[in-house]
């Protein structure tokens, strides 16, 4: 499948800087996809993620969004993406809609008209529906300044839909939310991908909403440190393994030796699985249990593992 996001050798290096902010970094990007660059502060993903929206000029590498080179057609590229920035990018003296009928006439979508009334059918019947499924529709015509941070955020990923892009980029897009409206905004996300086929492309610290990604890549220092699927990620550095105890621990030390079972004691017995199932370890052993844990390692657990290592 032809990727929508194309990077190739793609290096950002500032001016009066010593080291390059975005090393020769490579990665694609199927449609569809829900994709997340992990990192801590300062490891390249905003500078990446400018790049990729037009904002930030490369040093060199090539990145390509749908087929269009951001520096060679950095319009057309725009008019295929949405961006939901870290911080709120809203006209907080205008009203919702005003700021999307704004957006909606910089993107030469609908003719400006002063009034929601005056916009064609066509524009009114898209808000319409927009601000219905976000839960928003009393709230159209408030000043965006009575907005929640929660209602703020569905706001600007309205106004970033309208003129259906193919690929949306979400930058820390749950920032300052509470548990509740993070829920609600990340299934509205999920309504998006599957009714749209919408590709999101998203940077987060908030490691739970990378879970459900199809592929994460992770960089430190401008590099990529490792890419794949959450499973893959999770597989390179920490094992799942298998916590159990029994009253009889003398017993249970002397079959799992005998069982040629590795474990280690800490102070229950740690039997890493090293390919082998819980199923097939906790068959072979005889001696009575009184603990059995699994654990199975995060995503968190991780990418801090990987993040340390680099």
């Amino acid at each position: 499948m032809t990727a929508i996001i194309e990077v190739q050798d793609l290096t950002k290096r500032y001016k009066n800087s010593e080291t390059n902010a975005v090393d020769g970094i490579s990665f694609s990007v199927t449609p569809g996809q829900l994709f997340a660059l992990l990192g801590p502060n300062g490891a390249g993903k905003t500078t990446t993620i400018s790049i990729l929206t037009t904002t930030l000029t490369p040093t060199s590498g090539v990145a390509l969004i749908a087929g269009h080179d951001v520096l060679q057609n950095p319009s057309a590229v725009r008019q295929n993406v949405g961006i939901i920035f870290q911080k709120p990018s809203l006209d907080m003296n205008l009203t919702a809609e005003e700021n999307v009928r704004f957006h909606a006439t910089l993107y030469g979508l609908y003719p400006f008209r002063p009034t929601f009334r005056l916009m064609p059918r066509a524009y009114r019947q898209q808000i319409e529906a927009l601000a219905e499924v976000l839960g928003i529709s009393e709230d159209m015509f408030k000043p965006i300044k009575t907005f929640s941070g929660g209602m703020k955020r569905k706001l600007e990923i309205l106004r970033s839909l309208l003129h259906k892009p193919r690929v949306l980029f979400l930058d820390e897009p749950t920032v300052g939310l509470d548990p509740a409206s993070r829920r609600n905004l990340w299934t509205y996300i999920r309504q998006v991908r599957r009714e749209g086929g919408t590709t999101v492309f998203l940077t987060t610290h908030y490691l739970e909403e990378a879970e459900e990604a199809d592929t994460i890549c992770i960089i430190n220092h401008g590099k990529i440190v490792s890419y794949g699927t959450p499973a893959q990620v999770k597989a390179e550095l920490i094992e799942e393994y298998l916590l159990v105890d029994s009253a009889d621990r003398e017993r249970l030390r002397t079959e799992l030796s005998s069982l040629a079972i590795p474990f280690s004691e800490s102070p229950l017995f740690r039997i890493d699985l090293n390919g082998r199932s819980i199923h097939q370890i906790l068959k072979a052993i005889e001696t009575p249990l009184t603990v059995v844990k699994t654990h199975t390692p995060t995503l968190e657990d991780a990418y801090l593992a990987i993040v340390e290592r680099t």
